[in-house]
């Protein structure tokens, strides 16, 4: 008999247990070697020469590996950021030494993880409400809804509130999961309106939208009194593409229990360290959500495609996604006719479905659990296809 023999991969426990059992091992097997079978790779930052070594010495005691700058042996740097590289099997006895160690090592211990818990986290659903949204089983779809005069792809098309509203009825009919209701255009170079004039767009419209639609409403604004006045209307989430970045929002979100949206931006695109700097900024403002009382379990990350980055970088965020899961809180990505697109096909704004398909099943393939899209037709059915490869579970 010829033997077969191939490169596996498993990406997290739930699948070594299940490559482990396909060789026909039992159950105390599979749960002994399954944390043997998972490799992570764990950057920290700003370390200081004497944690750096007593991590790279615990780390190698229990077979795994760390790279520091090479300046932590004679004590040339002040500082270091520090690798991990382990199975899950060896974290497990890394952090066990590391929490009897000094220097405040036993605190990163625990941060470390909870990283490493976060990433084998399946999301187990959205309460919109009253509402529910299931996660984890399939990637939900939001339909883009702008009530605005100069939004760069649908500018001026449902001012009105009759035409907003026969556009959410398709939009729903079409498989959209959520609506997400806009009244001021995030392009670049757009406008900034005031909140009366941002309510003045948003209110007629949204007060039909939650009493005739079966899905939620999502209001898409930074200003603190448009989401109160949405919320008080009925509104079911809110996308904050400041990240509580207006005072009195994280209150607001707070008050009515419901789940937002917090989105990476910034004006520029400098950074020292891309996914590094963004995932200090979630954890900056996952801190301040929980402090004023929003339950973590109602946090959504949105790492901002097309905000404050160049084409280059929108594209390695979308390529890395995965590690933003390390975080713990649902993803969303918003990808949808963006000018990354346009300028990687040069293709006009109507012209950039196919290219809109591509980000979407890739950020799918890399975790993402929400997608915000403009063409939900479309976008529906390339969801449904790469979660039938992704997530499994199809059957004919």
């Amino acid at each position: 008999m010829a033997h077969r023999v191939w490169v596996t991969e498993v990406d997290d426990l739930g699948e070594a247990r299940e490559a482990i059992a396909g060789v026909g091992a039992d159950a105390a097997g599979c749960e002994l070697m399954a944390p043997k079978a998972v490799h992570r790779l764990v950057k920290v930052t700003g370390l200081a020469p004497a944690q750096a070594i007593i991590i790279k010495q615990e780390m190698l005691a229990c077979g795994g590996e760390a790279a520091v700058a090479r300046g932590v042996v004679n004590g040339t740097v002040a500082e270091t950021d520090v690798l991990l590289m382990g199975t899950r099997k060896q974290y497990n006895g890394f952090l066990r030494k590391l929490r009897m160690q000094p220097f405040g090592l036993a605190a990163l211990a625990e941060k470390i993880e909870r990283v490493l818990e976060n990433v084998e986290k399946v999301p187990r659903g959205l309460d919109c409400r009253g509402r529910f949204l299931p996660l984890g089983e399939r990637t939900l779809v939001m339909g883009i809804l702008n009530v605005t005069p100069d939004s760069f792809s649908d500018g001026g098309r449902y001012i009105d509130p009759e035409d907003a509203l026969r556009r959410a009825r398709e939009m729903v009919a079409q498989g959209a999961d959520i609506i997400d209701l806009g009244g001021e255009s995030t392009r670049p170079g757009h406008t900034p309106v005031g909140v009366e004039e941002e309510l003045s767009r948003v209110m007629p419209v949204l007060t039909r939208l939650v009493g005739e639609l079966d899905v939620p409403v999502s209001i898409d604004t930074s200003k603190a009194e448009v989401a109160r006045w949405a919320l008080a209307a009925g509104a079911h989430i809110v996308n904050d593409q400041w990240a509580l970045g207006d005072e009195g929002m994280a209150a607001v979100v707070a008050e009515y229990g419901v789940p937002v949206v917090l989105m990476h931006n910034q004006q520029g695109t400098d950074y020292k360290d891309l996914v590094g700097d963004i995932v200090g900024y979630f954890e900056q403002r996952i801190g301040q959500a929980v402090q004023a009382g929003i339950a973590p379990d109602r946090i959504i990350l949105d790492p901002g495609f097309g905000f404050g980055k160049t084409p280059e970088q929108n594209l390695m965020v979308l390529r890395r996604l995965r590690e933003f899961r390390s975080l713990g809180c649902p993803l969303l990505i918003g990808t949808s006719r963006k000018s990354t697109i346009g300028k990687v096909l040069d293709l006009p704004v109507d012209e950039r479905v196919e290219g809109t398909a591509a980000t979407v099943a890739v950020g799918i393939t890399h975790g993402a659990d929400i997608v915000r899209v403009h063409d939900v037709r479309e976008m529906v059915r390339v969801a449904r296809m790469t979660d039938a490869i992704v997530r499994g579970g199809w059957t004919a």
